[in-house]
């Protein structure tokens, strides 16, 4: 139903434009329904727990391969919150060792193959870091990797899109929360997966949008609103109990 929902969006966008164009008169989307034979998926269904995901990235860590790089890609995707075009699009002159960050400036056209692109907003463009452990994984496998068209990190000689596909890498993702006995979710609830447990631990709104890449801060409120919630109801129940701890010595 979402994907029902968010192609009606786009098609009335042009609707209202081709309306004040004139090239139309008629607002034909005006009463279109949403039909679908699947409902949503609730926020909670597009990504994984804290359990979940530490359960994910140890194996990960423990299991990464030169023989799968697909594996490499799903790492680094739970600890950047990197979109796929934006992973995909990764060089090797992007990781810096030194800092243990990485550079984010173009993308990869994984859809149609035609090369590099620019980001998705201007915010998009930003430096990261990354943790050491995640790093060194990537310093030895630049060790071995052989010269890419390039310098792309994640390309493929097998792909018509030059880079590994997302629906090989979903396949792959899905396989091995199957062998973890964890819920499936897309490569891109990494990202929400990245994203929720950030907020959840306490990190704040406006670095959590700025990690992600958002064009603004109501992005990250309107992606992240069931987040949101639970930290609103934690943070009450902190300040119900503020002073009870020390209660018994008020007189």
């Amino acid at each position: 139903k979402e994907t029902v929902r968010k192609l009606n969006t786009h098609i009335r966008s042009c609707i209202r434009d081709a309306i004040e164009e004139g090239y139309i008169s008629v607002d034909f989307t005006r009463k279109a329904e949403f039909n679908a034979t699947k409902s949503a998926k609730k926020s909670e269904e597009k990504h994984l727990n804290f359990d979940e995901s530490l359960k994910l990235y140890q194996f990960l860590l423990n299991n990464v391969s030169k023989e799968s790089i697909s594996s490499y890609l799903l790492l680094l995707g739970l600890v950047s919150g990197l979109r796929f075009g934006e992973l995909v699009g990764l060089t090797i002159d992007m990781f810096d060792f030194e800092s243990n960050t990485l550079k984010v400036e173009r993308a990869w056209d994984y859809k149609e193959g035609t090369g590099f692109g620019t980001l998705k907003n201007e915010q998009s463009k930003r430096t990261i870091s990354i943790d050491d452990a995640v790093m060194s994984k990537f310093r030895e496998l630049f060790k071995e990797l052989p010269e890419q068209p390039y310098g792309l990190v994640f390309f493929s000689r097998v792909s018509k899109v030059s880079v590994l596909s997302n629906e090989g890498v979903n396949k792959a993702l899905k396989n091995l929360l199957q062998q973890l006995n964890i819920k499936p979710i897309s490569v891109h609830g990494l990202r929400h997966t990245h994203a929720s447990i950030l907020l959840y631990q306490g990190a704040s709104i406006n670095s959590v949008s700025e990690r992600l890449g958002h064009s603004d801060i109501q992005t990250t409120q309107d992606h992240y609103a069931h987040v949101l919630k639970e930290m609103k109801e934690r943070d009450e129940q902190i300040a119900i109990n503020m002073f009870r701890k020390n209660n018994t010595n008020l007189v």
